[in-house]
């Protein structure tokens, strides 16, 4: 069974930094696009950050643009590097692969993580 498993989130203080990994059960997912969203309580799930399969090209949520870093640890971990944190970043964050169409949109995901929780205290 394909499996993501998020780590790292946990409670940090406005300004602070928290970094996120995701790891796949397979390296079939090397092949594929992986992409971070995030739900905060009473909130649609939003998108956060994708990167391509070579890891040469990354697009962001303006919202997270020039705070947030999504990279490829190897070809199982995708990371996502999160500073300068608001509170408006509080969320569940998750992570997603194998997009189809809009990847900007959680519909187009196959594969999803269990998300891990950020809270960020003003």
């Amino acid at each position: 069974q394909v499996q993501l498993v998020e780590s790292g989130g946990g409670l940090v203080q406005a300004g602070g930094s928290l970094r996120l990994s995701c790891a796949a059960s397979e390296r079939l997912f090397s092949n594929y696009p992986m992409g971070w969203f995030r739900q905060a309580p009473g909130k649609e799930r939003e998108f956060v950050a994708v990167i391509n399969w070579s890891a040469d090209s990354a697009y962001y949520a303006g919202s997270v643009k020039g705070r947030f870093t999504i990279s490829r640890d190897n070809a199982n971990t995708v990371v996502l590097e999160m500073s300068s944190l608001k509170p408006e970043d509080t969320a569940v964050y998750y992570c997603a692969a194998d997009p189809e169409g809009d990847y900007t949109l959680p519909t187009s995901y196959t594969y999803w993580g269990q998300g891990t929780q950020v809270t960020v205290s003003s």
